[in-house]
């Protein structure tokens, strides 16, 4: 019970950070208005002629790569910075608790930017008749895929007290993830890599699972995936808080 208290506590503490400063705000707008701005004037949406979000969903992953490493850079950093974190470890808070309710409040405020997008869709309703299955489907891997970069975010920020380091890290370490699956990267491999190592890259990728969930199907491979990488990202967080707090 205590632990349950204890994450709450903390995803209550950073929900309330967020919000008290400009960074949650920020991040929702900047975000919006570029999900906005390349769907209708950059994607063409109202020149296709059609009802589909394709071209919606297409810009996520590098809206994600610049703006979540920005959301995310702080959320240790600055703790490390303030020396805050000592404190945070001996109030019998663990390094566990106090990463589940931080990565809870974080991806909360991008699930919360991402649900605002929503007239989007609605937008496309009332021009057509868009497939809503793909939709949702297609929000869902959304949803996966802020997790995912905000795991590779938090692992960063724990390892540096320089927020710009972190950043600089998250997003290269993003680019890697999203180009060992893009489409021209694959092609590329096939001139000169063995089926194998072609296959393997692919699969190690975000842009083929992230694909295959914005088709309209919700194939449980692709979603754990995406949490088996937020998993995996947040364990390597945990061990450097454990290291750091003994």
């Amino acid at each position: 019970m205590n632990t349950i208290r204890n994450m709450a506590a903390i995803a209550k503490r950073e929900w309330v950070a967020f919000f008290s400063s400009p960074v949650a705000y920020v991040f929702m707008i900047i975000f919006l208005a570029l999900a906005g701005f390349f769907t209708f004037s950059v994607g063409g949406f109202y020149e296709a002629g059609q009802a589909d979000l394709r071209v919606f969903f297409f810009w996520h992953p590098w809206l994600y790569l610049i703006l979540v490493p920005a959301a995310a850079m702080r959320l240790w950093a600055e703790e490390r910075r303030l020396g805050t974190i000592e404190l945070l470890f001996t109030v019998s808070v663990t390094p566990l608790q106090a990463l589940a309710g931080k990565f809870a409040a974080a991806w909360g405020v991008l699930l919360l930017a991402l649900a605002l997008t929503l007239p989007i869709p609605l937008t496309a309703a009332w021009l057509g008749d868009p497939d809503w299955g793909v939709i949702v489907s297609g929000y869902v891997a959304s949803g996966l895929l802020a997790g995912a970069y905000l795991s590779l975010g938090m692992f960063t920020s724990s390892l540096t007290r320089n927020q710009v380091i972190s950043f600089v890290l998250a997003v290269v370490g993003g680019l890697f993830l999203i180009l060992a699956g893009f489409p021209p990267v694959i092609a590329l491999l096939h001139e000169w890599a063995p089926r194998w190592l072609v296959e393997g890259v692919a699969a190690f990728g975000f842009m083929p699972h992230y694909e295959a969930l914005q088709r309209g199907v919700l194939d449980l491979r692709d979603i754990l995936y995406f949490v088996s990488v937020m998993v995996f990202m947040n364990f390597l967080t945990h061990q450097v808080l454990s290291n750091r707090s003994r």
